[in-house]
């Protein structure tokens, strides 16, 4: 049986337009769990990843909020939370909807600890922005109270940044192996898992954010999976996005893929961190991954879309710039 790791974004629960309540979050995570019960029908193993971007932020909004009546939560303890959080909703989205295709898996969501090194150079430069935007002398008066690095978002306001350290170790990746083995649907790593460093031989969470697609390319590597997915708000990774040149990669050699990085194609708070993570775990690998959107994973893994990265020395790699026809869909 063949195994895939799909990494879902965090705003694949909560869509452009939404509000981000639970009532929408519920609806967006049936709609995905009804792809995932598909794939499991076709005979597939899923461990499953997700991101937890919009709503870390609101937890750490309400931590702030509700600090003159109760203790405020740290970045690592919110990460905590929201794994939780996610994980209740796409648990209850699954167990609905493998129930529904009569598929008898359990599901549980393993809370994730990733090991991050001290003296990882990204400690020292906080580039990933989180929480709600301020005005100005509301970030200097953060910064002064609670020593924040604050960053100015063109346009918008000012934002709290943290350090984004690569991801070292999954401390429970024997757990989460134990359970995919015994034909458990794992829900793992959430939001790239919680930052956590060894501080004299003790474990200590950190404020952090591990980008959730390194993080799942590093657990689709120590599980030796079959294929790793990514679902986003796209269904394929183009050249010159929004653009009126804009073109969709149907199949692409990491090669390819990374002269089109190298070229700007990719930007760095959305693209990229999905494509430099693909392109870890195909050359690691040597296996194959998939970029698309929620609604098409079933489409995407049958080869009707999605954009598609494989090794060169593959029977169906392409050479720099080159495109496939996709099969035609029958029925």
């Amino acid at each position: 049986m063949k195994t895939i790791l799909l990494a879902v974004g965090g705003n694949s629960l909560i869509r452009a337009g939404e509000k981000g309540t639970i009532a929408e979050q519920m609806a967006n995570a049936q709609r995905t769990a009804a792809e995932i019960a598909k794939l499991i029908r076709d005979g597939y193993r899923i461990v499953l990843t997700h991101g937890n971007g919009p709503q870390v932020g609101a937890a750490l909004l309400r931590s702030e909020r509700g600090a003159s009546q109760v203790p405020g939560h740290p970045l690592d303890v919110c990460d905590a939370s929201t794994q939780g959080e996610i994980g209740y909703l796409l648990q209850q989205s699954l167990d609905t909807e493998l129930r529904r295709a009569g598929l008898p898996v359990p599901v549980v969501t393993v809370l994730t600890q990733v090991v991050v090194a001290q003296d990882d150079p990204a400690m020292q430069r906080p580039t990933k922005p989180i929480g709600p935007f301020y005005s100005h002398a509301e970030a200097e008066e953060r910064r002064s109270r609670f020593g924040w690095e604050i960053v100015e978002d063109a346009a918008r306001g000012w934002r709290r940044v943290v350090p984004s350290p690569e991801p070292v170790e999954i401390l429970e990746l024997d757990v989460i192996r134990y359970l995919l083995d015994r034909g458990v649907l794992v829900i793992a790593c959430g939001g790239g898992g919680i930052p956590v460093v060894w501080n004299n031989g003790r474990l200590q969470g950190v404020e952090a954010v591990i980008d959730k697609d390194r993080a799942s390319a590093l657990l689709a590597s120590r599980l030796d999976v079959d294929l790793f997915l990514i679902s986003t708000d796209t269904d394929y990774v183009y050249l010159n996005y929004k653009k009126p040149t804009q073109e969709p990669i149907l199949l692409a050699s990491p090669t390819a893929l990374r002269e089109y990085a190298d070229a700007g194609h990719f930007p760095p708070g959305n693209m990229g961190p999905k494509v430099e993570s693909v392109l870890r775990f195909v050359t690691r690998e040597k296996r194959e991954a998939i970029i698309t959107s929620a609604e098409n994973l079933c489409r995407a893994v049958a080869g009707f879309t999605g954009t598609r990265v494989v090794l060169e020395e593959s029977p169906i790699a392409l050479d720099v710039g080159e495109q496939m026809e996709l099969p035609v869909e029958s029925g």
